[in-house]
């Protein structure tokens, strides 16, 4: 059987050449894609979930198209700086010293949190999940490659990336578009402490001074891995040294991606990534999040509605589709009156998919089905383009209502393969879930557990055993759960 990947053709905006290119895999069938995954020494920020969402659907949508997808997602919880920066404190040292527990329980708490709210938004996991800490005898191994090949040197301890060296034979600053020259140009005058040889040149192992906590042993004494380097020890190890897609955050092209092609290069001449893929920013308001400016808002937020910025709660399912509302490459802007919105538009589109199993098939044909299913792909096709996607879910919606009144025929196998692309692009591929159908799930549990009560309640009376009869009365009562009891038998009312 022909795999659905032969007849569709997918073309992605490359950040490395700036334009649109049509997507063909190393090895036919097999997709190898990386994702910068978190820092863990907080909980996920808002920003970083849409990155991860906007490449969920990517990853569900190579799926679906029948490639062989391993996508891999690292967690970096080793303690250290997680930018450039050479000084301060590492963010998961330092969480731990305020907290006066060890840096693993931060980074086990914070993980948790993190694969908990993208279990939330029904992200899947990814297909590896590697730690920075799991693999720093493979990032050695890169640093002494980098040595040999002398584009690095080793400065009282610590091991920095000669940036200047290397851009005499290779291009430095080609994924960002940046000159090396531009760029020491706009930087101040190294001061007299500095260890490294130019102000470009950054960390691949860095000393750790007596109260750094988390250190390992090396060649050049005890220390920790640079910032960038465990990126490219992961997804090396995973997805061999060249492979398909990297993605990530717009925020991490330079210098965290640049450095990443440099080290890769650097160490065995080669270029690792055939296409950048880069989401771009989410703000609150029309203005960028921050947490220090308190124009910030938590994942967690959304669902309880417990922040001054929205008048309620929204599911987790209307955040996603909020999300997916917005091209993964453009800027975002969240806002209570969007996810009003959106929660409009997802209640509408959901209502029609409940409504499609009581459609009734005619003898003929008077849509288009094959044309819609089309456009639908061909939105997915270019560049992942959820919103046009989204506005062809719309014209299902309009198609679903006309068969349902008559004014327009479908056939049985045209109506059996409309239903079918329907579900497969709502919820196979832009991972949306049907929150009234569980809602109305849960209802049914809760009847059942109640009858349940209701039942033994009615036991414990026929056993003259009043004080669990009156127990469970009252336990039920304390929870806005109300019993009545009647001719009929026991009835209830929930209150709240």
């Amino acid at each position: 059987m022909t795999a659905l990947y032969q007849k569709q053709n997918i073309s992605l905006y490359n950040s490395l050449s700036g334009k649109k290119e049509a997507f063909q895999p190393l090895l036919e069938g097999n997709v190898g894609m990386y994702v910068c995954g978190p820092t863990v020494y907080s909980n996920v920020h808002l920003g970083n979930v849409r990155t991860f969402m906007s490449f969920d659907m990517i990853f569900r949508y190579l799926k679906h198209l029948g490639y062989k997808v391993r996508y891999v997602r690292n967690i970096t919880d080793a303690g250290h700086l997680t930018d450039d920066a050479d000084e301060g404190e590492d963010k998961i040292a330092k969480k731990a010293r305020l907290e006066q527990i060890e840096p693993m329980e931060v980074v086990q708490q914070y993980t948790i949190d993190f694969h908990n709210i993208l279990q939330k938004f029904n992200c899947l996991p990814p297909s590896i999940e590697p730690t920075a800490t799991g693999h720093i005898i493979e990032q050695i191994e890169i640093i002494k490659e980098i040595l040999d090949n002398g584009y690095a040197y080793v400065k009282n301890g610590s091991v920095y990336f000669d940036v200047i060296k290397f851009n005499e034979t290779h291009d430095y600053g080609k994924l960002s578009g940046r000159q090396l020259e531009d760029m020491i140009a706009n930087t101040r005058e190294l001061t007299a402490q500095s260890e490294k040889k130019n102000a470009q040149d950054f960390a691949l192992w860095k000393k750790a001074e007596p109260q750094h906590i988390m250190r390992w042993p090396s060649p050049w004494g005890d220390g920790f891995p640079g910032w960038h380097l465990e990126c490219t020890a992961m997804s090396t190890k995973y997805l061999g040294e060249q492979f398909d897609i990297h993605g990530g955050g717009m925020d991490l092209k330079f210098p965290h991606h640049e450095c990443e092609i440099a080290q890769s290069e650097a160490s065995n001449g080669k270029n690792p990534v055939n296409y950048w893929l880069h989401a771009n920013m989410l703000t609150l308001n029309g203005k960028k999040m921050s947490k220090s400016d308190g124009n910030n808002i938590f994942p967690a937020q959304i669902f309880t509605g417990d922040s001054p910025f929205l008048t309620k709660g929204f599911s987790p399912a209307v955040a996603r589709f909020f999300v997916m509302q917005a091209h993964y490459r453009s800027v975002l802007d969240f806002s209570n009156e969007a996810l009003l919105a959106s929660e409009k538009g997802f209640s509408r589109l959901m209502e029609a998919v409940g409504l499609m199993d009581s459609l009734k098939a005619s003898r003929s044909t008077s849509i288009d089905i094959a044309g819609w299913k089309q456009a639908c792909y061909d939105a997915m096709n270019d560049d992942f383009n959820s919103p046009i996607l989204i506005a062809q879910l719309f014209e299902a919606v309009k198609f679903i209502h006309h068969i349902k009144d008559g004014s327009a025929q479908v056939s049985e196998s045209d109506l059996e393969d409309f239903k079918q692309s329907v579900r497969a692009f709502v919820f196979d591929i832009l991972g949306l879930e049907d929150v009234t159908a569980a809602a109305e799930a849960n209802t049914d549990k809760l009847n059942g557990a109640l009858e349940l009560l209701i039942q033994l309640r009615k036991e414990a009376r026929a056993n003259k055993d009043f004080a669990t009869s009156d127990q469970i009365r009252d336990e039920l009562q304390k929870l806005g759960i109300q019993l009545k009891d009647g001719r009929e038998g026991t009835t209830y009312t929930i209150s709240g």
